[in-house]
């Protein structure tokens, strides 16, 4: 159990304001990849116009951050942003509208509990096999979905081949468990184009190595039972690692001993993630000549808090 997992896909940051969150991320030191986002008529025949979510990447060699935002109704999209039509036949324009507004309203609801990261999304060389697996073991998912997302590579936007699921909470909607989403995501091709954009950043980062779940005291036991369900065999301490997804779960007491000063939003809730970085000295550098405060925690590694980052605190972990 777990050995199909191949650590973190990609978390997903929710945000108020898109634009913002492109301008904070640049300050911590990050490339951020021009946003995108979906238009199609809302009627046959009718002129295309924008609606669901617009979201941009952060890459890495492997994984990336994704910024999600929700369009709001009013037209207004961030100045570099990229229309992206979505073609289907007149007789399937209705429903794919209706699953895209019910994504768009999931997120919507995501951000009423936190602006933050509400999406952790594992890894896996094998989605088929973790789909059977998790049914075998009784965890309730939505399937596997074949999806094509916007990716931009030298030559313009290229439209990638993927495959996830989500798991499922079956007292939520569905794509829900009580900390937010969480599933599972294959890259069709042997070789993504984000292995080839945007891994020079500013800062140094070389990739996303860790997620942080803070929970209740009183519902970690059910909360290990459930990642131990989706993830495999866990390390206990005083927090819960599961290496191979590499997500940590602390429970709220704990939590001051790993960030220092910072408190969830809610409970559970997906509290702060890390990326590796070339030289933290650098890092560091760089990020107080933007006025991003961070605190140390030890001397490979420090954290920006979440009040300066859009309600997550982001870790940046000395490489190797």
């Amino acid at each position: 159990m777990g050995h199909d997992i191949n650590g973190l896909h990609h978390v997903g940051h929710i945000v108020h304001d898109l634009d913002q969150a492109m301008e904070r991320y640049r300050r911590l030191g990050f490339a951020v990849a021009a946003p995108a986002y979906p238009v199609m008529p809302a009627t046959p025949g009718g002129p295309a116009e924008p609606f669901g979510v617009a979201n941009t990447h952060v890459y890495f060699p492997r994984g990336f951050v994704e910024l999600v935002a929700v369009i709001d109704g009013t037209g207004r999209m961030p100045g570099d942003a990229r229309a992206i039509p979505l073609r289907v036949p007149e007789d399937r324009v209705a429903g794919l509208r209706a699953a895209i507004r019910a994504t768009a309203d999931g997120i919507a609801s995501l951000l009423q509990r936190f602006q933050g990261v509400h999406i952790v999304i594992a890894d896996t060389p094998d989605i088929d096999h973790v789909a059977a697996r998790l049914a075998a073991d009784g965890v309730s998912h939505g399937g596997v979905h074949d999806i094509q997302r916007p990716v931009e590579t030298p030559t313009g936007t290229s439209m990638e081949p993927a495959r996830y699921l989500e798991v499922s909470d079956l007292r939520l909607s569905p794509g829900r468990v009580q900390e937010g989403r969480l599933g599972f995501a294959q890259n069709v091709s042997a070789e993504t184009p984000q292995d080839q954009r945007h891994i020079d950043h500013p800062n140094g980062a070389t990739g996303l190595v860790e997620c942080v779940l803070c929970v209740a005291e009183t519902a970690l036991p059910e909360v290990e039972r459930r990642y131990e369900g989706y993830f495999g065999r866990a390390r206990h301490g005083r927090v819960t690692r599961f290496d191979r997804a590499n997500v940590t779960v602390v429970p709220e007491s704990a939590l001051a001993d790993l960030l220092p000063g910072e408190r969830p939003a809610a409970l559970p809730a997906f509290v702060a993630y890390a990326v590796a970085v070339r030289d933290l000295s650098v890092t560091e550098k760089l990020l107080s000549g933007n006025d991003i405060p961070v605190v140390r925690t030890g001397p490979e590694e420090m954290f920006v808090p979440a009040d300066a980052a859009l309600g997550v605190a982001i870790v940046f972990r000395q490489d190797g």
